[in-house]
């Protein structure tokens, strides 16, 4: 499935659900940043998605990250909370889903990277090299957010 994002975009269409989802920051031992290349809109990102019924949303976390990129995390703490109603995403089935995303900070605890049917590359990238890479503004202001060692208090907005 394919998908559009809309970003404060007056042309964008208005929204008709919304599904709470998750986003991990997971950096290494060396700093990295783990980023998934997505299929469905070409743009690099944090891994994550839906929450599923059954689940806590700490699970939720564990289990995106590592069906996207074959790596196992421990959740540490929330980043923020993205809720921006001016961010907006088409899907090719007709559904226009309001960003509802809740970003945590993880840890990597174990794995080894592996694409899966939503990341067609998965890499750890350096904080320096993330200007390189087409990301788009809402997911880069919560890797900004996540990023920031000196945040005391998560983001809401």
């Amino acid at each position: 499935m394919s998908r559009i994002d809309y970003f404060r975009d007056p042309e964008a269409p208005k929204a008709n659900s919304v599904v709470p989802s998750v986003t991990a920051v997971v950096q290494d031992s060396r700093g990295r940043l783990l980023l998934i290349h997505k299929t469905d809109n070409n743009l690099w990102a944090l891994p994550g998605g839906g929450h599923d019924a059954g689940e806590s949303i700490a699970q939720t976390v564990v289990r995106e990250v590592e069906e996207e990129t074959g790596m196992t995390v421990a959740v540490e703490e929330i980043v923020g909370l993205y809720t921006d109603p001016e961010h907006v995403m088409k899907y090719d089935d007709g559904e226009v889903r309001q960003q509802f995303s809740i970003c945590f900070r993880a840890r990597p605890t174990g794995g080894a990277l592996r694409t899966s049917s939503e990341s067609k590359e998965v890499r750890w990238v350096s904080p320096a090299d993330l200007e390189k890479l087409e990301i788009h503004p809402s997911m880069r202001l919560r890797i900004t957010h996540g990023l920031d060692a000196s945040r005391t208090a998560p983001y809401i907005g």
